[in-house]
């Protein structure tokens, strides 16, 4: 049962290899909420099939994923960590919300129009009705609240129309979900290209900073990154959004403010600030990797989280289903 905490609800596909910008904006804050909130983290698995991907792959992807929740520091004894894909009730709901989702409605999502000019040779129905999965995410654990970033919002704003839209027919049935207004995590980006957020799926290796990666690699990354001629460490958007990216990194990693960095590195080149800030990323990321290592070599526990976290999720998500599924008219089961 659940507590008399709000419920929170938030997830993340098992596509690519997760950044430090995943690490340091999303998943080190997740840890944080779960004193507070009854959270459910999902591997959205389903959502990861609107693009091609190889079997064998995205599962090795999502037990790695799953895994590495853990390993940021999420206790599975009191956050219910789960494969979206071992829950049926995502996809039943999901049909249910298709039929109170208005075409136009789908049609104006940014992120369908993004995807589909990168995936122009599979522009499925499941993309266009994404949105509509993610909503059934949300509304099957009664969440109160969703961590979102501006990229997300519109997917939560139409999240919210859909159970308006659902209550006043049917009377309250789904909470309607709150964009989750907490410390906002570090807005990581790209490493060669400042202007954009540092992504799992850049092709230029040189970008991203991946959680995984060994000490020499991330080194080497960092000393590659795009700075400017301005030969300053200092905090200006404008003039210098590459040693801001810096910057706000290695605050991210050593609790240290911007004013405190510039106050550290004033009078130094930026090859010693690259090399602090790498040496910075490579002492926050080693206490992590070695859990990874570590909880990796026991499958047996990784397996009873797995089968555990998915009977709670399925037993609360089915709570809430069973309900729609009696509010819209489906026969009741024979027990």
């Amino acid at each position: 049962m659940l507590q008399d905490k709000k419920v929170l609800f938030s997830g993340m596909q098992a596509t690519g290899n997760l950044t430090i910008g995943n690490y340091l904006g999303a998943l080190q804050n997740w840890v944080k909420l779960s004193d507070e909130y009854e959270c459910f983290y999902s591997v959205v698995d389903l959502h990861s099939i609107t693009v091609r991907q190889d079997p064998a792959e995205l599962r090795k992807r999502a037990r790695k994923l799953l895994t590495l929740y853990i390993a940021a520091g999420l206790d599975p004894d009191k956050n219910c960590i789960y494969y979206q894909s071992h829950v049926s009730a995502h996809a039943e709901l999901a049909w249910i919300l298709n039929c109170f989702t208005y075409m136009g409605e789908l049609n104006r999502m940014t992120q369908f129009k993004d995807k589909s000019s990168k995936h122009a040779d599979n522009i499925n129905a499941g993309l266009f009705t994404y949105p509509v999965l993610m909503a059934a995410d949300i509304l099957l654990y009664q969440a109160d609240v969703v961590p979102v970033g501006i990229d997300q919002m519109q997917h939560l704003e139409l999240t919210r129309d859909i159970a308006q839209r659902f209550n006043s027919v049917y009377g309250d049935v789904f909470t309607v979900p709150e964009p989750f207004i907490g410390k906002v995590g570090a807005k990581i980006m790209s490493l060669q290209d400042p202007a954009k957020k540092m992504s799992k799926s850049d092709e230029n290796p040189n970008a991203s900073v991946y959680l995984m990666d060994d000490p020499d690699t991330i080194m080497r990354k960092f000393k590659r990154a795009v700075t400017d001629s301005e030969g300053v460490v200092r905090y200006d958007e404008e003039k210098q959004p590459g040693i801001c990216n810096l910057i706000d990194i290695y605050c991210a990693c050593t609790g240290k403010t911007k004013e405190e960095t510039e106050r550290e590195f004033s009078g130094k080149g930026y090859g010693d600030f690259k090399t602090a800030v790498g040496t910075a990323v490579v002492d926050r990321l080693s206490p992590l990797q070695a859990k990874m290592a570590d909880l990796e070599k026991n499958k047996d526990y990784i397996d009873q989280i797995i089968k555990q976290n998915a009977e709670k999720a399925s037993y609360v998500a089915t709570k809430t289903l069973r309900k729609v599924q009696k509010k819209v008219g489906f026969p009741e089961r024979v027990r």
